[in-house]
């Protein structure tokens, strides 16, 4: 097979993962007698498109499994997509809105089928740009969330927990998104800074000339009120405790009571308690066993009526609301109360005050603690026969320490636990229409029937008419069950055996909680066994600035233009189109034509997936730069390049297949040889502890330097000048040291590395398989590492340098050939001579016991002496000197004087002064090798 000229990644990406994928390599072998490696991709949004967290978690993925699958390993990568609850329901939505449809005006039945339509259109979006990266997943066991399997999973877990007393329904407070009309998890709450103001509102002391001033940046949740706290230790106003105060707006009375809650030095010592519509307040209202008055609608307005609940759910009745504020959205409610206030005299004073406001992320509008009926999964419950004694969260937290879960880096750890040990239990239920609706129906006095179908429901119910609960459920409840839900349980199948526990979770460490906590807990006690033996926490994949990438901001960047390559024009056009907020469109135009003046060069999937595997340091967050990613491009160049030249050089002719003819290694050909045992053994190592970066640079180092730069150079002499057994043993070396190399390599840049192999492999005899992907792992031979070759290797390169360095002092141009002469005892430094003469561009070289007695340089390598003889026309390089004396000297005296200007170094940028300070450094060490070459003249 001949190589074309130059890499050109498309065409060799597509047809490579066709063949792999029609073939069949994607597939575990399902041998029982050989080890099992499995990894669950972590599911994303079914109508989402790659971004470039999936392009770094993805190559980190697709590295293990390859590594795996080529030692052997019964090896399943199972992929799937979520069906994204909010997130796609909003799509489909916003969709309708534009042809002047709501939801409600098609009803639910005709909503869902609506979704699942574009499901249907967009939801291979994802899953194909996962091919153009080189994602090897088993396709064949693709899941989605809401297939039938995973809906019947879904629903058999549900019942079972709620039959073992683990779920029930109670009124609790939530997150709650009014635009949304939904219960959201704490991962789509964002809270950011925003400029507030807290207002001082006096309460008076009933009974009393005295007032209380309570600080407050909710006026509106005032109506809701149902005590006021100081600090138990507040000296101030112990004299309070147990008064009653009047709550303004109202006519009602309020207690005082003491809480550790409360920080005394904060503000003016009071805080008002509203168990109603605050989460800390909830706890202490709990505590004190308060009431709970709800004052707010399900659409943040305020109520005509408040609703009053007792902390077990029970209704305790309404209060009248001042009708002035009834049907006012909160924030109108605000400004109506304030005035009023203000209007009454206690309203003493409005302070600006930056505060935390928590907004739904996927609509903006603000998050309302808010007391709703859901559906809770009880976190420290033990369930009803349940032997082990233990609950879901007390499983989970010794899945962990017990060690049978690893955490890696293990510092987060530390994060897992702190989650665990401070858990509420699990709003499951959500106010949406697309999701697993919820399998309980009730009757028509409100009792519910949960079963596993209306007819299991009805049988328990008899002449009964059941209605279904309308909500559905949280989608990190079905993604929970996806270490067992792919596998085929309930029922005991081959692949549940062989693949739970997996071996390794690759996440990102914002959804330890929501997601690897909870996968925790479910499979431990659906299956008794954890999900997964190490969880790999990576970083997140910020822009060269450091910044998060974001639409707003216009530095998302698009994989898939990564390695394809798009225009300036297009890349605006696309990142400008469809916007959320259009009105941002000429910001995000105008930072993409910053970012990406020339549009982006195509850099082709490996070189993508090489440079987020350098980037994969334990833990730490990347910051993208473009200039990596380039270099790594051109490591791909390099390698096509240099196995274009090896195949120039032994194909047709004889690679020492044949093991009975006589080989000759040189030192050269013993040392690639070892170092190559070295890089298997420390590829191998980085990629069993999870250092991708490390690979990488083993890898990069091994290939680039050692073998292109070193090796194929030196090879050169050898296959002009050897013997027939020195070079058929040269021969043998280059290509079988290329064909491992290639399969080390493999794991990160899979596609150039199977086009090259494909060539590399029958000269080496190791195309034992079709496709490298199923080719063997190498395994490092110790005793192949030649000491004396390695230590003639690094005193020839030792001395290769001391003769570049000798050039570079003389000023001998790369064109001129000079005459070496080394003084050395050792004779066996004849053998370097071949080598130095065509990477030195010498004429010859010349061993004496002593050197001319000569004004040439002298440079010293090990025991060695060396002088470069070269006549030079004196006139003519004093000439030269001089001239480049003189331009380092104007330098200098520029750079000086601008260092030496009042103020520059003080006021200047710290990186310009650092980079005029190397400069000047520069200039000096310059000149004096300048002034040092024209003396040597003299």
């Amino acid at each position: 097979m001949e190589l074309a000229k130059s890499f050109e990644p498309g065409d060799i990406e597509r047809r490579w993962y066709t063949i792999w994928e029609n073939a069949g390599y994607f597939q575990p072998h399902m041998d029982s007698d050989k080890p099992s490696f499995c990894i669950q991709l972590p599911p994303p949004n079914v109508t989402g498109t790659l971004h470039m967290g999936h392009a770094f978690n993805q190559t980190i993925m697709d590295g293990l499994t390859r590594y795996y699958r080529m030692k052997g390993d019964n090896t399943a990568w199972i992929p799937g997509t979520d069906h994204a609850g909010i997130a796609t329901q909003i799509v489909v939505e916003r969709q309708l809105a534009e042809q002047g449809v709501s939801r409600h005006d098609l009803g639910r039945e005709a909503f869902i089928d609506k979704v699942w339509e574009w499901k249907n259109v967009s939801g291979g979006t994802i899953t194909q740009q996962m091919r153009r990266v080189g994602c090897s997943v088993d396709w064949s066991r693709e899941y989605f969330t809401m297939d039938d399997t995973r809906a019947g999973i879904v629903t058999e877990v549900f019942v079972r927990l709620y039959e073992q007393g683990l779920i029930y329904r109670g009124k609790r407070l939530v997150n709650w998104d009014p635009k949304l009309g939904t219960a959201v998890s704490d991962l789509e709450v964002l809270s950011e800074e925003e400029d507030g103001s807290m207002w001082h509102i006096r309460y008076p002391v009933v009974g009393s000339d005295e007032t209380v001033v309570v600080a407050t940046t909710r006026p509106e949740t005032l109506l809701g009120d149902v005590a006021v706290a100081i600090n138990p230790t507040d000296e101030r106003y112990q004299h309070l405790l147990g008064k009653m105060l009047e709550l303004p707006l109202t006519g009602r009375q309020i207690p005082v009571i003491a809480d550790d809650y409360v920080d005394a030095a904060f503000g003016t010592g009071f805080v008002k308690i509203t168990p109603a519509h605050d989460f800390n307040d909830y706890q202490v209202g709990k505590r004190h066993n308060t009431s709970l008055i709800n004052v707010m609608s399900l659409q943040a307005t305020i109520l005509d009526k408040a609703q009053v609940f007792g902390f077990d759910g029970s209704a305790l009745g309404t209060i009248e609301l001042p009708a002035a504020y009834a049907g006012l959205h909160t924030s109108d409610a605000r400004k109506k109360m304030v005035a009023d206030l203000e209007a009454q005299g206690l309203l003493v004073e409005v302070k600006p005050h930056k505060l935390m406001v928590p907004r739904g992320d996927r609509t903006g509008s603000v998050i309302e603690p808010m007391l709703t009926d859901q559906w809770f999964v009880a976190m420290t419950k033990v369930g009803e026969g349940d032997a082990s004694g233990k609950s879901i969260t007390e499983k989970a937290i010794d899945a962990v320490e017990s060690g049978q879960v690893r955490f890696i880096p293990e510092n987060w750890v530390n994060t897992y636990n702190q989650w665990m040990n401070n858990i509420q239990d699990w709003c499951i239920s959500r106010q949406l229409w697309w999701g697993h609706q919820i399998p309980a129906w009730y009757d028509e006095d409100g009792k519910v029937y949960v079963g596993r179908s209306l007819e299991e429901a009805q049988a328990k119910a008899p002449g009964k008419t059941l209605r279904r609960d309308d909500d559905v459920l949280d989608t990190w409840f079905s993604s929970a069950l996806v270490p067992f839900s792919t596998l085929g349980w309930p029922e005991d199948t081959p692949e549940l055996r062989a693949f739970v526990p997996s071996q390794v979770l690759v996440t990102g460490y914002e959804i330890i909680f929501f997601w690897v906590a909870r996968m925790i807990m479910m499979t431990t006690h659906f299956t008794g066994k954890v999900p997964f033996k190490d969880v790999y926490i990576h970083g997140m994949v910020r822009d060269h600035e450091g910044k998060k990438m974001s639409k707003s901001e216009g530095n998302v960047i698009d994989p898939v233009d990564l390695i394809d390559g798009i225009a300036l024009q297009p890349l605006v056009e696309k990142r400008t189109t469809g916007l959320r907020r259009p009105e941002k469109a000429p910001q995000i135009a105008k930072a993409t034509e910053k970012l990406f003046p020339e549009g982006i060069p195509p850099f082709g999937s490996d070189a993508l997936r090489f440079t987020m595997a350098s980037y994969a340091t334990l833990g730490r967050s990347v910051n993208f730069d473009f200039k990596r990613a380039e270099g790594y491009r051109n490591f791909c160049n390099k390698l096509w390049n240099a196995t274009r030249f090896v195949m120039m050089n032994v194909e047709g002719k004889d690679c020492g297949q044949d093991e009975s003819l006589p080989l000759e290694y040189s030192f050269v050909d013993q040392w690639i040889i070892g170092r190559l045992q070295q890089a298997e053994a420390d590829v191998t190592n980085a990629l069993e502890t999870y250092r991708f970066d490390l690979a990488a640079q083993t890898i990069y180092e091994f290939i680039w330097n050692e073998y292109c730069d070193w090796y194929v150079e030196l090879a050169k002499v050898q296959l002009q000048n050897g013997n027939e057994a020195q070079q058929r043993a040269t021969r043998r070396t280059i290509v079988r040291v290329l064909e491992v190399a290639l399969r080390l390599t493999h794991p990160i840049m899979p596609f150039i590395t199977e086009e090259l192999w494909q060539t590399v492999a029958p000269l080496a005899n190791a195309n034992k398989t079709d496709s490298i992907m199923m080719a063997a792992w190498p395994v490092a031979v110790p005793e192949k590492i030649n000491a004396e070759a390695n230590a003639r290797m690094e005193a020839f390169k030792d001395m290769v340098n001391a003769v570049r360095n000798l050039r570079g002092e003389m000023g001998i141009g790369p064109a001129v050939k000079a005459p070496l002469f080394i003084e050395t005892a050792d004779q066996t430094l004849a053998d370097y001579v071949p080598y130095l003469k065509l990477l030195c561009r010498l004429t010859d070289g010349t061993l004496l016991a002593k050197l001319p007695e000569d004004d040439s340089p002298v440079a010293i390598s090990g025991d060695a002496r060396l002088m470069l003889k070269v006549e030079v026309d004196k006139a003519a390089e004093t000439a030269r000197l001089t001239k480049e004396i003189g331009k380092a000297e104007a330098e200098l005296a520029k750079l000086t004087a601008k260092l030496e200007k009042p103020g520059y170094v003080d006021k200047a940028p710290a990186h310009l002064v650092e980079r005029d300070k190397a400069q000047l450094a520069e200039f000096s060490d310059k000149l004096e090798k300048l002034k040092g070459q024209i003396e040597k003249l003299k």
